[in-house]
């Protein structure tokens, strides 16, 4: 199965397919630096949690290589923090890249009490700790993908004509590749399981529409496309098996931030009896914090409500309340959290 390719690096090369393109034209933008990267993230040429993360991170590398005016390693702790400070700052509700910003700081510390390393061999290290994350989060996604298919098809007796919604996108563009909560439905796909995909379009950005279908007809996976608001009757109608999204934070609780929409397709699919997955890396994970109410949930631009393009399609001086993101409560998620770790329960998180 050959799905598309939204990161390219290579040479010490960055390149992201810009999204705010699609579907229309296959568009690759060069990254070269730090605030290149910072850009497409909040401009969401680049989005889902861990792409955020990994296109920040090799920003880093790519600006790291080309830089020779740094003489101790104490200067390098305090470069590579710097720019990781300012990457996590792009998009506040993931939590990915926070947590890989202090990952490589931690690193950078260690370099610096490691007196057997100079100030060139930890450049090095420190780049290769930032590019080792690209190959990770491809190993993640087939896991999770793996996990979460096996529990679905268990769970609903091994029915081998599956139907599964999902919301925004969660594949190849939104990871380095395979994708999180898509990466269930190409495992199902693969294993021959799966009847067909109902993706929502994902308002107001329409990342379900543009983005998630793109990549289910690239890759010929039967899919219905279906407004948000048609979500229960969906449910109804067509009798959905599982719902499956992705996770932009996961509180220690289990109660999950993803795209606005989430939380009320979670209420349907309870309504309905229909189970409800989350599906993330464990590095979207944040157990330093308890609860979903401390989730720091970003607000968009209105225009993203008020206008398709550069028309204008609501009323001219209407208020407009646009967060990115909402909380689905953990008692919502019945079906479990896909990790590559395997599947839990909310509260089985914190002993995972």
């Amino acid at each position: 199965m050959v799905t598309l390719q939204a990161i390219k690096y290579c040479d010490d090369r960055l390149e992201i397919l810009d999204q705010l393109l699609l579907p229309e034209s296959c568009t690759y933008i060069p990254i070269n630096n730090v605030q290149d990267a910072w850009a497409a993230i909040r401009e969401m040429k680049v989005r889902g949690a861990p792409a955020i993360a990994i296109v920040g991170c090799l920003s880093l590398a790519v600006e790291l290589r080309r830089l020779n005016a740094v003489h101790t390693k104490e200067e390098l702790q305090c470069f590579v923090k710097e720019k990781l400070d300012y990457l996590v700052t792009s998009r506040p509700t993931a939590v990915n890249m926070q947590l890989a910003a202090e990952a490589c700081v931690k690193r950078c510390i260690q370099l610096v009490s490691d007196a057997t390393v100079d100030v060139n061999e930890a450049k090095e290290l420190v780049i290769k700790h930032l590019e080792a994350m690209l190959a990770a989060d491809i190993a993640d996604n087939l896991a999770i993908g793996e996990h979460g298919a096996a529990d679905i098809t268990k769970k609903k007796g091994d029915k081998n004509n599956l139907r599964i919604m999902t919301h925004c996108n969660t594949g190849s563009l939104a990871t380095a590749g395979y994708g999180t909560a898509l990466g269930v439905i190409r495992s199902l796909h693969k294993a021959k399981v799966l009847d067909r995909v109902y993706c929502t379009e994902t308002r107001p950005y329409n990342q379900g529409s543009r983005l998630t279908a793109f990549e289910l007809v690239y890759e010929n996976i039967p899919a219905t496309l279906v407004c948000d608001s048609m979500a229960a009757a969906a449910m109804k109608e067509f009798k959905i098996d599982a719902v499956i999204v992705g996770a932009d934070r996961v509180a220690a609780n289990g109660d999950t931030a993803n795209k606005i929409g989430t939380y009320q397709l979670a209420v349907l699919a309870k309504s309905h009896n229909v189970l409800f997955y989350v599906a993330a890396p464990f590095s979207s994970i944040d157990f330093e914090i308890a609860t979903g109410q401390s989730i720091p949930i970003e607000e968009r631009p209105h225009s993203e409500m008020t206008h398709t393009g550069t028309i204008r399609t609501a009323a001219a001086g209407i208020h407009c309340w646009n967060p990115g993101f909402d909380v689905t409560p953990a008692e919502l998620i019945t079906g479990g959290i896909v990790t590559e770790k395997g599947v839990f329960k909310p509260d089985q998180l914190v002993s995972a």
